[in-house]
């Protein structure tokens, strides 16, 4: 049996990978509090963007954190469509659960559906992301400790659905997002703690990509999208703030009126 490590370089993928959690779920939380002010498209808009956003921190989160796994004995690739299908995953899931969220009439039922069909969608994207490992040997998991992974996920997704529908300050959000930072992160580490690996010694070529070759620089990419999206989130005016200028707007405008009328209206008086 192959001796696994999940954190070949020390503490960096740990922290960074919580980080990355913590980043696309504080961002998917602030657009979907902007979402549920707002209404039509500008909701949709919103709603797209909190699903992106979460969807992607999830998605960095796992695979950041699977740049430090190693089994010794083995070199790891990843194959690539199927990498690929499990972040397409994360998004669609996600996007199902914050639509669900956004436009339910029942927010109970929708909170507990929205958590459930995200957290299910999380664990699927965790373990197709596994399955697209690729090294010389067999893969096997500890059935309990896949349960209580999944169970992790739903419990995890529903906290941040609700947080979402309760949360408006930046400070409850940044707090949210911490403890769904945590959450995830405990699922991802839960799930990796169910694997055991037989390694069979081979002189033959892995298929697939390096970790340093694809997934890397698709992280990098991801991350990239999350604090971009951060900064545009940060410095667009809420529904309140846009409100209230448009209600000193108006305001001013009543304010000037009179003067304009006044002095229009008047005629000067007439030399004899």
């Amino acid at each position: 049996m192959g001796h696994l490590d999940h954190a070949t370089f020390g503490w960096l993928t740990p922290v960074l990978s919580y980080a990355m959690a913590c980043i696309g779920a504080a961002l998917g939380l602030r657009c979907t509090v902007r979402a549920l002010g707002a209404t039509g498209r500008v909701r949709r808009n919103w709603l797209l963007t909190a699903a992106s956003a979460i969807g992607t921190g999830i998605w960095t989160m796992h695979f950041v954190a699977m740049l430090g796994f190693g089994v010794s004995g083995t070199d790891i690739r990843y194959d690539v469509p199927l990498t690929v299908l499990s972040l397409l995953v994360a998004m669609v899931v996600v996007c199902a659960g914050v639509f669900a969220v956004g436009y339910g009439r029942d927010r109970t039922r929708a909170l507990l559906l929205g958590g459930l069909t995200t957290g299910l969608g999380v664990a699927s994207m965790h373990y197709l992301g596994m399955a697209a490992v690729r090294l010389h040997g067999d893969i096997t998991y500890d059935p309990v400790r896949v349960g209580l992974s999944v169970l992790i996920a739903v419990v995890a997704a529903t906290a941040a659905l609700w947080a979402a529908l309760h949360t408006t300050s930046p400070v409850a959000v940044t707090v949210a997002s911490l403890v769904m930072g945590a959450a995830v992160s405990s699922m991802h580490y839960t799930g990796m703690f169910a694997v055991s690996v037989q390694v069979t010694p081979s002189g033959t070529a892995l298929p697939g990509a390096t970790a340093m070759q694809f997934i890397f620089p698709l992280a990098v990419g991801l991350g990239s999208y999350l604090f971009l999206t951060s900064a545009f989130v940060a410095l667009s005016p809420t529904t309140g703030e846009r409100e209230a200028s448009a209600s000193a707007q108006r305001h001013d405008e009543r304010d000037a009126q009179p003067g304009e009328r006044s002095g229009t209206g008047t005629r000067p008086a007439r030399t004899a």
